[in-house]
């Protein structure tokens, strides 16, 4: 599956820290075969990419289309639909389909919230392709 996660808020946190899990999920998700790319409503994000050093996870980074949002992915340049996406706003994730994250809480590095994603787009795949 092309699996799209935003970034802020989702993947990192306001004072950018990079919210647990997320390193050890996108391998599981790449050894799983899914592809993974990150967008943003802030465009596309390569200084995140670099910083956190997932270039091995990322496949590509786009911008994040906040309204019209069908229409307007080609307009973004995204290339394709997105199979699920992983996101902290509600309305992505009931336009594309897939996870609604919450910011990263306290005690940080108690927050399982990429475990919860994963699980579920694990549970997703398997129904998806029978």
């Amino acid at each position: 599956m092309n699996i799209f996660f935003d970034v802020d808020d989702t993947l990192i946190t306001w004072d950018v820290r990079l919210r647990p899990g997320v390193a050890d999920v996108f391998d599981r998700l790449r050894a799983d075969g899914h592809i993974l790319y990150l967008w943003s409503g802030y465009g596309p994000r390569w200084e995140v990419v670099r910083r956190f050093a997932l270039e091995a996870h990322v496949e590509d980074c786009f911008w994040k289309p906040l309204y019209n949002h069908h229409a307007r992915l080609v307009e973004l340049g995204v290339p394709f639909i997105p199979d699920y996406v992983v996101d902290d706003h509600a309305e992505i994730v009931r336009v594309f389909g897939g996870t609604l994250v919450v910011p990263a809480g306290t005690p940080f590095f108690d927050d399982q919230e990429m475990w919860r994603a994963y699980a579920e787009i694990v549970s997703f795949a398997a129904t998806a392709t029978r």
